[in-house]
């Protein structure tokens, strides 16, 4: 089959080691060593969704967001989803968190993996390194996994419905990477593993080298040795996910019934007797049909639905709020001296006349300014919290959410 072209940028000056301060999102147009030299903007244009790009050196002297015992841990608990992966005797196994640290397999065992999703909501520097990627829209942007895998390890040559960053931050990786079209799975496994597996390219990932795969790319990747591999991926909801989504959403708020038809029992006074009781009545059928066809939604019901449907947090989130919280007065002096920044775990986006925070919707207001700019950078500094403690009714909203545990006090730690 012909070979689908993949660039190989080498990074210019590259970054240092993720900080754990947060940085303003990635400007559009301002070339950036993550993308090998190429802006966001050229980025998006040429290879979003389109073509996978290899770049050297996206993060220079980058090292994991967790130490290998740090990961180990999290997967022990109940608030990280994990899976552990590995090959016995040339069979897959698969196995769910939480695990019992003690059970895990040694570091000295060969061809196992271990997946931890969704670090960035546990850990500041994921979170940190996580914004870097935010020239994509956090509607679309999911979390980052780490992958910690002993020499060989691996989950098989596979593909993924949505686009990936593939950061090597230790050890080295051999990714092979094909545009095939056949992408038939083996029957039987635990874990989706390709059939057939032809491979059109091959590279030895090592520290602060970055793969991005647009969705559909075959790919298998084997650790050469101990590595570690975060994987930055992106929400891609299907058609059939976001249309029963959306019915469910229109049928919570009330808008079947606004349509006449809601409240309405299903009535029958014509239905003649029948010699076939369990065939489905014809004519409650055509009623079905006749609700939906007098369903009517607006843009502002599909800009509400969108933001509320993809700010709703995971179930496993669960938000810790302050053990022994600030009195108003006492956090508005913290914040104009630290500033505030969200939690991690929160979620907040915005459309034209509303904003959604965590699956819950709100009118604007008079704040329309202070809650975008805190919902584009995620943080709001000491000396910006001054100016902004004039809006009573801002401060007052903050000082709830910071209650709630959706808002920190302070820089990161």
């Amino acid at each position: 089959m012909p070979k689908r072209p993949l660039d190989d940028r080498a990074g210019t000056a590259a970054t240092s080691t993720p900080s754990v301060a947060l940085a303003a999102p990635p400007s559009p147009d301002v070339p950036t060593p993550l993308l090998g030299g190429l802006t966001p903007s050229q980025f998006m244009r040429r290879y979003w969704q389109k073509k996978p790009l290899l770049i050297r050196g996206a993060i220079a002297d980058v090292t994991p967001p967790l130490s290998r015992d740090a990961l180990f841990e999290l997967a022990c608990g109940d608030d990280a989803e994990a899976r552990l992966i590995s090959q016995v005797r040339g069979r897959w196994s698969l196995e769910h968190g939480p695990f019992d640290l003690d059970a895990l397999p040694s570091i000295k065992r060969r061809e196992w993996t271990l997946l931890v999703q969704g670090v960035d909501l546990h850990d500041d520097r994921a979170r940190a390194l996580l914004e870097r990627f935010r020239f994509v829209p956090d509607a679309r942007l999911d979390d980052l996994m780490i992958s910690y895998a002993t020499d060989g390890g691996g989950v098989g040559p596979h593909f993924d419905s949505y686009d990936v960053f593939l950061l090597q931050v230790h050890g080295k990786r051999r990714w092979r990477i094909s545009a095939q079209r056949d992408l038939t799975l083996k029957p039987g496994l635990p874990l989706k593993v390709l059939q057939h597996f032809e491979a059109d390219e091959e590279w030895v990932l090592e520290p602060g080298d970055m793969l991005y795969l647009p969705p559909h790319i075959a790919h298998d990747g084997v650790a050469e040795g101990e590595c570690m591999t975060c994987s930055i991926g992106f929400r891609a909801p299907s058609a059939n996910e976001l249309i029963g989504q959306f019915l469910y959403y229109l049928a919570e708020r009330g808008e079947v019934a606004h349509s006449q038809a809601g409240e309405r029992l299903y009535r029958d006074p014509k239905q003649a007797a029948v010699a076939h009781p369990a065939k489905l009545p014809g004519a409650m059928v055509e009623e079905l049909g006749a609700i939906l066809a007098r369903l009517r939604w607006t843009q502002r019901d599909l800009v509400s639905f969108l933001g509320s449907y993809l700010s709703e947090p995971k179930s496993q989130v669960v938000f810790d709020a302050p053990d022994r919280p600030l009195a108003e007065a006492a956090f508005i002096r913290r914040a104009q001296a630290s500033g505030i920044r969200l939690d991690n775990k929160t979620a907040l986006l915005y459309g034209e006349r509303t904003y959604f925070i965590n699956g819950e919707e709100s009118a604007f207001g008079h704040s329309r300014k202070w809650l975008c700019e805190l919902a584009d950078v995620r943080r709001i500094e000491g000396k910006r919290f001054v100016t902004l403690s004039a809006d009573r009714s801002m401060t007052a909203l903050l000082y709830e959410w910071y209650r709630a545990g959706w808002v920190r006090v302070g820089a990161i730690s």
